[in-house]
């Protein structure tokens, strides 16, 4: 595990570098706690490099919709481990690596209304880097364990964790919480979700990548 301080030009070119590596395709995985940024550096990478080469897959389109999640009980809890399709996102990962088919559809999620869109995201097999961000792509726990040795390379993205808690807050407002919820769910369930990926993914990715950010929300 390698330790990194890069711009966002140089993760563009470590990425530009993997992608199409022997003709094959490429998935790097990057991942993080909850508010490190994971969702920003990824859809930048693509941006970058372009839509002929890059394509986003993020896990959060395998979110159990909110009344599965009420079924269940863990609507509380909504971003733990278990309140995902694990099966399914490994299953999807394994069918982006094979490259058999003309098009592969992934879902999407949607912050606005809190809920994965399904089949919203098309993945052309000529398309030779798949970016794939979230919270546990390097869980070893239960139906998240193959996930890791799916990914050609896996990028574990570290803030301050102050820092990362406000953008969670912020984030929590944007979407309708108010200020005592927004701090609520950021200090209990999304703090939870952290130490555990915090715990295992770090020590298991391959290049370990701080970022300085350029603004913040206010604390």
């Amino acid at each position: 595990m390698n330790v990194v301080h890069a711009s966002g030009a140089e993760l563009v070119e470590r990425a530009r570098a993997l992608s199409g590596q022997g003709g094959r395709r490429t998935v790097l995985g990057i991942t993080g706690a909850p508010g490190a940024g994971k969702s920003t550096l990824a859809r930048g990478l693509v941006q970058a490099l372009g839509p002929d080469t890059a394509v986003l897959v993020p896990l959060d389109g395998f979110h159990l919709s909110n009344t599965t999640l009420r079924a269940l009980g863990r609507r509380d809890r909504k971003g733990a481990s278990d309140t995902y399709d694990a099966e399914g996102f490994v299953h999807l990962l394994r069918r982006l690596r094979a490259r058999n088919e003309p098009v592969v559809h992934a879902p999407d999620f949607d912050r606005d209304i809190d809920e994965p869109i399904g089949s919203a995201l098309p993945v052309p097999r000529e398309i030779p880097l798949v970016v794939v961000e979230g919270n546990y792509l390097l869980s070893g726990d239960g139906p998240w364990a193959p996930a890791a040795a799916l990914l050609d390379e896996s990028w574990y993205l570290e803030i301050d964790d102050a820092i990362r808690r406000r953008r969670l807050v912020a984030r929590h407002e944007s979407h309708g919480m108010t200020r005592a919820q927004a701090l609520a769910w950021t200090h209990g369930s999304d703090e939870a979700n952290a130490e555990l990926v915090a715990r295992v993914g770090r020590s298991r990715a391959d290049l370990v990548v701080t970022v300085k950010p350029a603004t913040e929300p206010p604390p």
